[in-house]
């Protein structure tokens, strides 16, 4: 089954002053090739035979080795759009209690994710850890795939690449980031928190 862009137009009004027309839709284009791609990539593997594969090279081979960068580039986007909104939505007292039990403090939890996103490019994922039963944050690298951590929910992914911002920030990441922080979608993100210390079977 064929994957279809999803439409994120909305946010061209609930983050005027935070992101521009201009960069919005650079940023969607750069989203509905990811999904071209997933499409192209799951289309060849159904033709592919995978008695062909090989180290070196074979077109199943290759095909399965450039699906994560489609699939996340796909799925990580679409998970970031959603979870940018208009300015003012707040934290549930639920997700407060959770980020302080694995934090120590909100303000740690926003220090560490201003340290991931100045880390370098990629991405932040704020996600909920089913193998310790606690929020956390990861960087993930490369093209969408290198650190990602198994076995997680991801609730918020902050899309650090350059694209995400650079005609309306240049280099200045920072503020960036904290027009990000200020345009979660809370509606959105308190909704993928599970009830806090809930494992996954």
């Amino acid at each position: 089954m064929a994957h279809t862009p999803k439409n994120y137009d909305q946010l061209i009004a609930e983050c005027a002053g935070f992101l521009s027309e201009n960069q919005l839709k650079a940023h969607f284009t750069l989203y509905q090739g990811y999904v071209k791609k997933l499409n192209e990539i799951e289309e060849r593997l159904a033709k592919a035979d995978p008695t062909t594969a090989n180290y070196s090279f074979s077109e199943y081979s290759e095909l399965r080795r450039r699906e994560p960068v489609a699939y996340n580039g796909t799925i990580l986007h679409e998970l970031y759009f959603q979870g940018l909104g208009a300015a003012g939505q707040a934290p549930s007292d639920e997700f407060k209690k959770a980020i302080e039990a694995s934090f120590g403090s909100w303000d740690a939890w926003i220090a560490d994710i201003k340290g991931i996103v100045g880390s370098g490019h990629g991405w932040c994922l704020v996600t909920y850890d089913y193998n310790f039963n606690k929020v956390r944050n990861s960087q993930v690298q490369g093209e969408h795939h290198i650190g990602l951590l198994p076995n997680q929910g991801i609730i918020a992914a902050i899309d650090a690449w350059e694209h995400a911002y650079f005609l309306d920030y240049g280099t200045k990441k920072p503020d960036y980031l904290a027009g990000v922080l200020k345009h979660l979608n809370w509606s959105v993100l308190n909704g993928r928190l599970p009830s806090f210390g809930q494992s996954k079977a």
